[in-house]
């Protein structure tokens, strides 16, 4: 079974730093495209960034402070995000899914491979 676990979340000032994990099991990471995207209360499901076989993107509104990496070997990818600031505080979920990163982070969550549960960022002075 595909799994998908969230951690890393939590608050922080505005300008300063997180690193959210998601730890995966039951396939193979790098065969799968990863995402990680964003929901608060009210609001759209917003794509953040993804890592795919060979590319990763990134939402404009993040480009320059979040990257996104993956190490095979702990079955983990994560999103480092600096300079964060009060629009960023949002539920952060990871997603995957066999097909593109374009596809991870445009489909409702439901028809994709797996989703996790989120983790909760707050930048808040």
């Amino acid at each position: 079974q595909m799994r998908l676990a969230e951690s890393g979340g939590g608050l922080v000032q505005p300008g300063g730093s997180l690193t959210l994990s998601c730890v995966v099991s039951g396939f193979t990471l790098e065969d799968f495209s990863i995402g990680w995207y964003r929901k608060a209360p009210g609001k759209e499901r917003e794509g953040v960034s993804c890592i795919g076989k060979t590319t990763s993107v990134y939402r404009d509104s993040v480009k320059g402070r979040f990257t996104i990496s993956r190490d095979a070997a702990k079955s983990t990818v994560y999103l480092r995000m600096d300079n964060l600031q009060p629009e960023d505080t949002e539920e952060y979920y990871c997603a995957t899914d066999v097909g593109p990163c374009a596809r991870v982070l445009t489909t409702p969550v439901e028809e994709l491979d797996a989703w996790g549960q989120g983790t909760l960022v707050t930048v808040s002075s």
